[in-house]
C-alpha cells in the first residue's frame, strides 16, 4: 500500500524538523531543492547554500521546534504547508526564541522525491 500524498508530506515535514534540530546537513541537502528561495522572518532572501552553511557552521542551533496548526494543500505534484512552530535555540551565539509560522512549497523533484522549492518564515505577534 502506498502512502497518500498528504502522508508523504507529513513525513517529509517531520524529517525536515528532525534534521533542523540535529543540524543534519546531509538530510537538509536532500530536502532542499538546489534553487530554493527562502525568505527569512527579517525579509532576507536566502538560498540553499546559506541555509546549509548556517547549520554546518553552528551559526544556528535549534534546541526545540514544536509544531502546531499544520495545514496542507496538495495540488498534483506540489504541496503547500503552513505550520506554526515554537522555536528555541540560538543564532550567532545569541538566544533566538519565538513563535513563528513557516510556509513551505514542496514539489516533486526530477528523481521523484519531495523537495522544498520555496519557504517563508514569519513571526507570530
Amino acid at each position: 500500500m502506498t502512502e497518500t500524498l498528504e502522508t508523504q508530506i507529513i513525513n517529509a515535514e517531520e524529517r525536515l524538523r528532525q534534521a533542523m534540530l540535529a543540524s543534519d546537513v546531509g538530510v537538509l541537502n536532500e530536502l532542499l531543492a538546489p534553487t530554493i528561495i527562502i525568505t527569512s522572518h527579517l525579509g532576507e532572501l536566502l538560498g540553499k547554500e546559506d541555509d546549509l552553511a548556517a547549520h554546518e557552521s553552528g551559526l544556528i542551533k535549534i534546541h526545540e521546534l514544536q509544531p502546531s496548526e499544520q495545514h496542507i494543500q496538495i495540488h498534483k505534484e506540489v504541496a503547500i504547508v503552513s505550520v506554526r512552530m515554537q522555536l528555541s535555540g540560538s543564532y550567532n551565539g545569541s538566544p533566538a526564541n519565538g513563535d513563528f509560522r513557516f510556509t513551505r512549497v514542496w514539489a516533486v523533484s526530477s528523481s521523484g522525491t519531495w523537495q522544498i522549492v520555496a519557504a517563508h518564515i514569519g513571526m507570530v505577534a
